[in-house]
């Protein structure tokens, strides 16, 4: 046995030992005991059931190779023996997955923002399609998604954009998508037929409860104005926009999506909160701050994560080198593909940092 299968048998047998002992404490536990008890065998469940496949396809491995053994048996056993020898890696490796350190965020919402950057007026125009590529994804997976802030231009593309996307397992899945994405295509405003090149800049910050972020009123500034939109759609005759500055980290976040005074600074305190809360998560984690770095950018042509060629109908993802000739289904919010292949590069990546 290789001393990183015996160290993975050793977790797993410390695992077995502590769901048994929570079972055996939830039998006298009283008052409040009982439900930190109960949440801590819940959370260890799902390993408990991944285990207990991991050493039935073991013992099932063993006893066909034994079996192969006697000639009248053998025929029958080695189906039998290569279909578990061919499982037990698989599961164990789904283990290895499950006891990886996790990222608190990963099951929770998301804040997903979107700017233009470089490209003037294309580039507007290409983030409102790819915040509607979002929108469809999410729609896709049955999550909900808010529109908090949706600030249109006068040619139809938007100045930026902010929702909430609410769900399980939405920060886990579109946490990829930060960084700058670049588009290369003939503008509609093009007359000479070139192919112009533009930019736009994705942020996903996991969505902050009050309990994650505390704030102090005496921290925030907060101004009022007049909002304005494309052609007068939005304009307001009383100052409802909002603009909150937390001093302390020079945050800003302008809301002017509501009628309501009262209702666009919720919204900007929902996204403040936010981005706070992703500040204090990179700081905390450096690892996590460098990638940040390399993804997000500063929204220069150079610095991209994704290109999206509608002259040739392909997406390249350059973190992973994945390129799909359909980039009008991605377009319709079809991003699974490459989301699961992030994912897994990812996953790839933490096994071999744990030595896997």
């Amino acid at each position: 046995m290789s001393g990183t299968k015996s160290g993975l048998a050793e977790k797993l047998d410390r695992l077995l030992y502590r769901a048994d002992e929570l079972r055996a404490l939830l039998e006298t536990a009283e008052g409040g005991q009982i439900g930190a008890l109960a949440r801590e065998l819940s959370e260890l469940d799902p390993l408990v059931e991944k285990v207990g496949a991991l050493r039935a396809a073991e013992r099932a491995r063993d006893e066909a190779e034994a079996m192969m053994a006697d000639p009248e048996m053998r025929e029958l056993a080695e189906s039998e023996y290569y279909a578990q020898r061919d499982a037990v890696p698989v599961l164990e490796r789904e283990l290895r997955l499950m006891l990886l350190p996790k990222d608190s965020a990963d099951e929770g919402n998301a804040i997903l923002e979107i700017r233009p950057a470089a490209g003037g007026d294309e580039a507007g125009l290409f983030a409102a399609e790819l915040f509607g590529a979002y929108q469809r994804y999410a729609a896709s997976r049955g999550w909900r998604f808010d529109i908090l802030d949706y600030d249109e231009s006068e040619v139809g593309g938007i100045k930026g954009a902010v929702a909430e996307v609410q769900g399980r397992g939405v920060f886990a899945r579109l946490k990829y998508e930060s960084g700058v994405h670049r588009v290369q295509r003939v503008p509609s405003t093009e007359t000479q037929g070139r192919i112009h090149t533009s930019t736009v800049t994705v942020a996903v910050l996991p969505e902050a409860e009050e309990v994650d972020v505390q704030i102090n009123e005496s921290d925030l500034r907060i101004d009022t104005y007049r909002a304005s939109g494309a052609g007068g759609q939005h304009v307001n005759k009383t100052d409802s926009a909002v603009r909150i500055t937390h001093i302390p980290t020079g945050t800003v976040v302008a809301m002017q999506e509501e009628r309501s005074q009262h209702k666009n600074r919720a919204k900007a305190m929902k996204v403040l909160r936010s981005r706070i809360y992703d500040q204090q998560r990179m700081a905390v984690d450096s690892a996590r701050a460098g990638d940040r770095k390399a993804q997000v950018g500063t929204g220069d042509r150079s610095e991209r994560i994704r290109t999206y060629n509608f002259p040739q109908g392909r997406v390249t993802d350059h973190r992973i080198g994945l390129t799909l000739h359909k980039i009008d289904r991605v377009m319709q919010g079809e991003l699974d593909e490459i989301i699961d292949a992030l994912t897994a590069e990812d996953e790839a990546a933490r096994l071999a940092a744990e030595g896997v």
